[in-house]
């Protein structure tokens, strides 16, 4: 089934939310029968994980919070480990790889650090198991704890310190490509899980302006993946205090709106300028001689943005995968009802596949799978529609008589057809994908447009954020933009009431003087508040 494309709202439903339609999306679907249940309007946490499953892209597994990836999808973070790894070599980075333990005396050397991550660290305390009363238990207690890795900065502190002596042997600009764990108490695929994949870039420099630079360059990077590869508009900006990096200086991060108008933080970047240096002793020799520290950055994306991806773009028949993404771009459906003509029909389609995949879709070849198993051409139809793969093509013995094939496309919905000459079929499905990727960020990014509104009063913010209709709880909010007085009691304050945050301080807002509608104190910008995962 395909998504609806919203209306664009009239400036009086960007100013007063409370009037705003609330039927602007395809949640509101006439369809009842769909190959996911529930629905995204019955319930869409349960869909979430409904799609997930009806994709076979991952489930839990036997140790609580942690999850197996399947191959469908692992080769969608594989993709996004090939485009991701791409950009990050042609800013000048390399991969290395930092230990899995750290020490414990290397987090408690930054403060700030340890207390934002220590609810969350799982921690070895002993190195060998033994036989007692026949079962095994931890014996050889480790002399200092090893804490799992939450995330890198103090290894790879410490690693640079040994390596960094002049001013001559900066910058240096690593990522690695690794698995994390962070203790998580209400775990979830893909967006929350004990352990998972990301990959996290370290640079060191020699000038607060270079780290700076370093910080911003990146956080881009990760705005034109997330827009152009995964076809999810997203707004830039920094975090606020209360929700930055612990540690960093400054936090800026990329922010998107998922179909129940909630945010999802796909990507951050880190300045954090001298403390981790000081922390970690990384100290140069500079070119007038004196002893410095060097600064210091950080950024990284995770398999959340698999999470992102379903709920952005997945709809009540299942998983959409945007073709600049995907694996297999395209499907090829052989129906071969008699056997007369099954030969036939299958080297048809070989054929086919052969020609589609000479072809190349920025920079990659087509992916292209023949989906030969002895089943009927409805359900091996339909397990494509779940897995979202963004080219179906039907053969049967029509088509094959006819020099045509069936062509239906994953954005629109699972009936729709067109049939065109096999000859024709290799050049048109490349145009096909790029409509594909565009339709795909221009629904999402009119339905962020549409549900992101100014609020100038306390009363229209709590009202915008409070449930309409108790049995659909999830059909209501999206992003405020709302005047802040920079006041840290606010932010928990709103966070207590609604369990809404402060998403960013956005760059594309000007500069605008107001007064905080929840403190009636003087206001310069306007920031995004938001629920989120």
């Amino acid at each position: 089934m395909s998504l609806a494309v919203p209306r664009k709202p009239t400036t009086k439903e960007r100013t007063l939310p409370a009037q705003r339609s609330r039927n602007d999306f395809a949640f509101m679907s006439e369809k009842q029968q769909t190959a996911v249940s529930p629905r995204r309007d019955e319930d869409f946490p349960e869909w979430y994980q409904q799609v997930i499953r009806a994709a076979d892209l991952a489930e839990n597994s036997e140790v609580r919070g942690c999850m197996v990836i399947k191959p469908w999808g692992y080769a969608l973070w594989e993709r996004m480990q090939a485009v991701l790894d791409r950009m990050f070599k042609a800013t000048g980075h390399k991969n290395a790889y930092f230990p899995l333990f750290i020490p414990l005396s290397y987090l408690e050397k930054e403060a700030a650090h340890v207390e934002g991550f220590a609810k969350e660290c799982a921690v070895v305390t002993h190195h060998r198991l033994e036989v007692r009363d026949g079962k095994l238990v931890p014996a050889g207690e480790l002399s200092e704890p090893l804490v799992v890795r939450p995330t890198s900065e103090t290894i790879i502190g410490a690693a640079y310190a040994r390596w960094v002596k002049s001013w001559r042997d900066l910058p240096i600009l690593l990522n690695q490509w690794a698995n994390v764990v962070r203790w998580e108490m209400r775990p979830r695929l893909f967006l929350r899980t004990a352990e998972f994949l990301w990959q996290e870039g370290h640079t060191a420099h020699e000038t607060r302006a270079e780290a700076e630079e370093e910080t911003m360059k990146m956080l881009r990077v990760y705005e034109i993946f997330a827009r152009d590869f995964l076809a999810v508009p997203v707004l830039c900006g920094e975090k606020s205090e209360g929700e930055r990096f612990p540690g960093a200086e400054r936090t800026y991060c990329i922010e998107a709106m998922v179909q129940d108008r909630k945010a999802i933080q796909a990507g951050t970047s880190h300045f954090l300028g001298q403390n981790f240096s000081k922390a970690s002793g990384i100290q140069f020799q500079s070119r007038e001689g004196q002893l410095e520290h060097a600064w210091t950055t950080s950024w990284g994306v995770s398999t959340r943005l698999i999470g992102t991806l379903i709920m952005m773009h997945s709809d009540d028949d299942g998983l959409v995968v945007p073709p600049r993404i995907a694996d297999t771009h395209v499907v090829i459906v052989p129906i071969t009802p008699k056997e007369d003509s099954k030969a036939a029909i299958l080297e048809a389609a070989e054929n086919l596949a052969a020609s589609l995949r000479a072809g190349n879709f920025h920079g990659v070849p087509l992916g292209v799978e023949v989906d030969s198993r002895d089943l009927g051409g409805g359900v091996k139809n339909w397990e494509w529609i779940k897995k979202g793969v963004p080219i179906r093509i039907e053969i049967g013995p029509r088509d094959l008589a006819q020099g045509t094939a069936a062509v239906a496309r994953r954005d629109k919905g699972p009936k729709e057809k067109e049939f065109l000459p096999l000859a024709e079929i290799p050049q048109r499905a490349l145009a096909m994908l790029e409509e594909i990727q565009s339709t795909l960020l221009q629904r999402a990014t009119e339905f962020r447009d549409a549900n992101m509104v100014r609020i100038d009063t306390k009363d229209e913010f709590y009202k915008f954020f409070t449930p309409q209709n108790s049995a659909k709880p999830e059909i209501h909010g999206g992003f405020a933009l709302t005047h802040w007085n920079g006041s840290t009691a606010v932010e928990e304050q709103i966070k207590t009431d609604l369990k809404v945050t402060i998403r960013c301080i956005p760059f594309d807002e000007s500069p605008e003087v107001g007064t905080c509608p929840f403190s009636s104190e003087p206001s310069l910008q306007r920031v995004v508040w938001a629920k989120s995962y």
